[in-house]
């Protein structure tokens, strides 16, 4: 199942609960650069970003 953005279900489950996990276990506040949950927010709209793409270029 894929929603508009190009994401299967299984990514989606798997990076929120990822991103939970750091909110509550992770590292304490860091600068922007070094933060993992920016780090993962920054990964996935790059990702969204190229998906949506290549759903133009079709």
């Amino acid at each position: 199942m894929r929603n508009p953005d190009g994401l299967t279900l299984g990514y989606r489950i798997r990076w929120r609960l990822l991103w939970l996990l750091l909110h509550v276990a992770g590292p304490a506040q860091q600068p922007e650069e070094t933060d993992p949950r920016r780090r993962m927010e920054r990964e996935r709209a790059a990702l969204v970003a190229r998906n949506r793409a290549e759903q133009t270029d079709l």
